[in-house]
């Protein structure tokens, strides 16, 4: 082997190195801060949580907006009346199995998101959680609570604005995943500390599936009834192209379906 040939074989060895370190402590980022009143940590699983205020605003995509679909309409205001608690990132692989006591994810790694998860397998891990804990506050969030605490105070195409040209900053999606999972915290979080919610896996909530928001709560409250057993997921995943990873995005679901590139993310009530 030629001397360039082993300098471009050494710094190929760094190179991956320096990107597994940076990936693999990545979970440092949402490290517990005894100073941050704003966090709530699971004491049995760990999952550490982001309040979300109450507020409002307008949920669904503009006629105007890229790359929008028919189901995001109308555009209608929903007020959130009480202040919550979101996980900072899906549920976690090492999370999942705490209280499971398994790992079925397609995407192996403690700290990646638990995917290929139906969502009566989220209610049961809830259900679970909630057992441990002594409470009955864990649940999974409401199609409106989840884009609005996606959102963070903005109705812009995506969290951080219009330009595609960033999404990598803040999104794993089709274009840089390397058609796999990432470890939690690997990108920027949106202005409310929220990581990965617009990629990595598409998430769970409870919402009955609707062709469109007509008829929808305004109280930011779970839209269910007998329409169709088919439920919600929001978010996008490492499988997304760009023009899906938007705030107002989402897609229906089989209640049965588990994907490698389909979890969820809780919401636990103040």
């Amino acid at each position: 082997m030629g001397i360039m040939n082993i300098k471009t074989y050494i710094n190929t060895i760094r190179y991956y190195l320096k990107t597994e370190e940076t990936e693999e402590s990545s979970i440092l980022v949402l490290a517990d801060n005894p100073d941050d009143t704003e966090t709530f940590i699971s004491p049995f699983t760990g999952i550490q949580f982001a309040l979300i205020p109450a507020g409002e605003f307008e949920m669904g995509s503009p006629l105007e907006e890229k790359d929008r679909s028919d189901f995001e309409s109308p555009v209608h205001k929903v007020k959130i009346n009480n202040s919550f608690y979101l996980g900072k990132s899906a549920v976690t692989q090492k999370q999942w199995k705490k209280i499971m006591g398994n790992n079925h994810s397609y995407c192996k790694g403690e700290d990646h998101p638990v995917e290929m998860i139906s969502w009566n397998e989220a209610q049961e891990f809830i259900i679970k959680l909630n057992e441990m804990e002594g409470t009955d506050k864990y649940r999974l969030p409401s199609e409106a609570e989840w884009e609005y605490a996606c959102r963070a105070d903005t109705q812009t195409r995506c969290f951080f604005g219009e330009d595609e040209s960033i999404l990598d900053e803040y999104v794993w999606h089709a274009g840089n995943s390397g058609d796999k999972t990432h470890v939690i915290g690997c990108k920027k979080p949106n202005p409310w500390g929220l990581y990965d919610i617009n990629g990595n896996v598409w998430e769970w909530v409870q919402d009955n599936w609707h062709d469109n928001y007509n008829g929808a709560p305004s109280d930011g409250s779970a839209w269910e009834d007998d329409s169709s057993p088919d439920r919600v997921s929001r978010g996008c995943s490492w499988l997304c192209e760009t023009g899906l990873c938007r705030s107002a995005g989402r897609f229906k679901r089989k209640t049965e379906s588990r994907l490698a590139n389909l979890g969820f993310r809780l919401l636990r009530e103040l």
